[in-house]
């Protein structure tokens, strides 16, 4: 009889420790997935904030270098009349 509760003690504290281990396990999982799609949304953020920032940048440099491109050929023009 005694043999038998020790038995079922053990079992059950063998089954809690299992359950324990196994929801351990599974939340470290999830939040590593978790923090995987956190990474790679904030990457794709990034990404598009920097190319924006570069589109404009590279806007501006392009529209100072054409104004200067047609002031130059504004100056010449009149210098040639």
């Amino acid at each position: 009889m005694i043999d038998r509760q020790t038995d079922r003690q053990t079992d059950r504290q063998t089954d809690r420790q299992t359950d324990r281990q196994t929801d351990r396990q599974t939340d470290r999982q999830t939040d590593r997935q978790t923090d995987r799609q956190i990474d790679r949304q904030t990457d794709r953020q990034t990404d598009r904030q920097t190319d924006r920032q570069t589109d404009r940048q590279t806007d501006r440099q392009t529209d100072r270098q054409t104004d200067r491109q047609t002031d130059r050929q504004t100056k010449t023009i009149y210098n040639d009349l």
